[in-house]
């Protein structure tokens, strides 16, 4: 049984991360860390980790990068690892992070789905094959229309992925409209769409002489972020210190 601390426990995803851990034998939520209210949850919730008195065997954050130093004090006392699934950290916070991961392991993802991890492994699989044949290469991701941030998380770590694969020749384009020129061949489109109530799409396209190649990625709801965190967590419990990533977990 792996024994789990849940920061952000009453925000949206730790809500459906507590639903899917319920039906899973293998984890069990002790404790919650939130700032904010929320519905009741079987487990106490602390305002802080420094009044979480409850032993567990790894963090699982889903929260925003304020007070990560608390979080990561705690996992370095207590010796457990974390799971981070929050983004938009400063160079200060991610310098705080890889200090952690020297004396517990860590592991960290711009998304936390096991779809989007395998996909990452395909592309630059793809990329390495087609385009030194000629293959030209997009990527369209959509998003409902309350996120903030364009392009998403996810499309740019799927584009570090292509150019990391790539020995990093690519130079990424997001906006053609002030662009009066034919594509070159460094070129690595990033377009984002914002409307509804739409989860989550990325779209890689590679675009040849006479065909084309699209690997696609659909998230329906949030329940496979949280189970990819969930399986992050009984992954990583354990594990010696070191920086992990969802490349790890899917092997």
């Amino acid at each position: 049984m792996t024994r789990i601390i849940l920061r952000g426990c009453n925000g949206k995803m730790g809500t459906v991360v507590t639903q899917m851990a319920e039906e899973d034998d293998a984890v069990d939520i002790v404790a919650g860390i939130d700032i904010g209210k929320g519905s009741e949850r079987k487990y106490p919730v602390f305002y802080s980790f420094e009044q979480c008195n409850v032993d567990a065997d790894v963090i699982i954050d889903f929260s925003s990068p304020v007070n990560v130093r608390e979080m990561l004090d705690y996992a370095v006392k207590k010796g457990i690892g974390a799971v981070i699934c929050t983004t938009g950290f400063s160079k200060e916070d991610q310098k705080l992070i890889e200090d952690a991961s020297k004396s517990v392991p860590i592991l960290r993802s711009a998304n936390m789905s096991m779809g989007i991890n395998l996909i990452m492994k395909l592309v630059k699989q793809a990329a390495q094959v087609l385009a030194d044949s000629g293959f030209d290469i997009e990527i369209v991701e959509k998003h409902h229309n309350k996120k903030v941030d364009a392009p998403s998380g996810t499309a740019l770590a799927i584009a570090d992925s292509i150019n990391e694969a790539m020995n990093n020749r690519y130079e990424y384009v997001y906006n053609r409209t002030d662009i009066r020129a034919p594509r070159v061949k460094n070129e690595l489109g990033i377009s984002a769409i914002r409307g509804g109530t739409i989860v989550g799409e990325h779209e890689i396209i590679f675009a040849g002489i006479d065909e084309v190649i699209e690997i696609k990625h659909t998230a329906y709801s949030k329940a496979i972020f949280a189970k990819g965190a969930i399986q992050a967590a009984k992954f990583i419990a354990g594990k010696p210190p070191g920086m992990y990533n969802m490349n790890d977990v899917i092997g």
